[in-house]
């Protein structure tokens, strides 16, 4: 019979070991899990975070570009109705 504490540490050595194969597993299965999510959010035509604050600065700006316009129409109509004494 081993001594225990020789036996202690094979059992110490065995667990190491499982505990070392379930972390790289663990990665392996994140890794492939957000591979596929990423594949799967391609596929429904999604945009990221990123594109879709620089999209909807872009509306903004065009927004206040469109406001801007509308007044200075506003404005030139009322000046060619001044000019026509309406």
């Amino acid at each position: 019979m081993q001594e225990p504490r020789k036996l202690i540490d094979d059992v110490s050595q065995v667990m190491g070991s499982s505990l070392e194969i379930l972390a790289g597993i663990k990665h392996d299965t994140e890794r492939m899990v957000k591979h596929q999510f990423q594949s799967l959010l391609s596929q429904q035509g999604l945009v990221t975070r990123e594109e879709f604050e620089v999209v909807r600065e872009m509306a903004a700006k065009a927004r206040e570009e469109n406001e801007r316009l509308l007044t200075r129409i506003y404005m030139l109509e009322e000046k060619i109705r001044e000019g026509k004494g309406e």
